[in-house]
């Protein structure tokens, strides 16, 4: 039994005070991901900062037409909220294809965003990884690597971020906001993950001490046609094999707005900025979906095992384009 100190804050300033002046803290809100590697003993705090009665779980609409999601508003709550799924079917759709009904009724926004991978060898602490012990090398890339990434992978780490959510989010322009000694900020959630270069053991942009407070949702995208796809071995409670997010706007055959990003290829949400350039002003044809998509995964690296990864994301895109495409109301 490794022992640790329970914080249970009453305020953000309580809890990112909590958390800025202990070296090794974690904030704690479902707790669906880091009490698992607690048990694995990949993951060893030595205080827990419980945030989960902090009043950050309520989606407001601002007088912009944003919304405004915060940081402890559960998956299920937020799937199934009304302006969410009217506005931004894209996300309701990633989060219902997330985890499982249990997990999502327990699994936070700011959780969600904050969960780690689920490669094998960085879970089990018998085995190399460099995101977990730097220097230890990463067993994946010659070991078992079905499940990893194509895209963005260094040699340190192959690994790829595991959130459904998450991707919807970047392809919504979403921001994140964060909340610590230095104030307030917001980060798009299109780059708030890293890619591992030469720290895979740094996950995200956050700085020590910050804690998410909230999700903003912009008014540009509400309304527009969007879908999330998700390719996985069985249908309920797995992770992506391959997964995308689609906001798609079409005026008279012609693309007027489009936001596409990738899940399970890459260490983040790989947001696909070279098949929007494509797109956006051109044809919404079939030909011109393909052609955009195959211009964004020329730059895949896939291993042995995995290459089947980048034709499978080329036929979800390309079938979510199409159908968005030919359907008024994009769904």
């Amino acid at each position: 039994m490794k022992s640790f100190m329970y914080v249970r804050a009453h305020s953000v300033d309580e809890a990112t005070a909590a958390h800025a002046g202990r070296s090794s803290s974690r904030y704690l809100g479902g707790g669906t991901n880091l009490v698992d590697l607690m048990k694995l003993g990949v993951e060893r705090p030595r205080t827990l900062i419980d945030v989960s009665a902090l009043p950050l779980d309520s989606v407001e609409e601002l007088r912009d037409g944003s919304l405004r999601v915060g940081a402890t508003v559960r998956n299920s709550d937020l799937a199934a909220h009304p302006l969410v799924r009217e506005r931004y079917p894209v996300l309701s759709q990633a989060l219902l294809s997330g985890a499982s009904g249990q997990l999502r009724n327990m699994a936070t926004t700011g959780g969600n965003l904050l969960q780690r991978t689920r490669c094998p060898y960085f879970q089990d602490v018998g085995k190399p990884c460099n995101k977990r012990e730097p220097g230890t090398g990463c067993g994946a890339r010659d070991g078992v690597h079905r499940d990893h990434a194509v895209l963005g992978q260094s040699r340190q780490c192959i690994a790829t971020h595991p959130s459904d959510m998450a991707v919807a989010l970047a392809a919504l322009d979403a921001q994140v906001e964060l909340y610590g000694a230095g104030g307030r900020r917001t980060v798009p959630a299109a780059e708030f993950h890293r890619l591992p270069g030469e720290r895979p053991d740094v996950d995200t942009e956050i700085a020590h001490g910050e804690l998410i407070t909230g999700v903003l949702l912009p008014p540009t995208a509400v309304g527009l046609p969007s879908a999330y796809r998700k390719a996985r071995d069985r249908a309920s409670y797995a992770f992506a094999l391959a997964s995308v997010a689609v906001v798609l706007s079409v005026e008279e055959s012609v693309v007027r707005d489009v936001r596409i990003a990738f899940g399970g290829l890459a260490h983040r949400p790989w947001r696909a900025l070279r098949a929007e350039q494509e797109l956006l002003g051109g044809a919404a044809s079939d030909e011109a979906f393909r052609r955009a998509v195959d211009a964004e995964l020329a730059e895949a690296e896939p291993l042995r095992d995995n290459g089947f990864k980048v034709p499978l994301a080329r036929n979800l895109a390309c079938d979510v384009l199409g159908r968005l495409a030919a359907s008024p109301t994009g769904t």
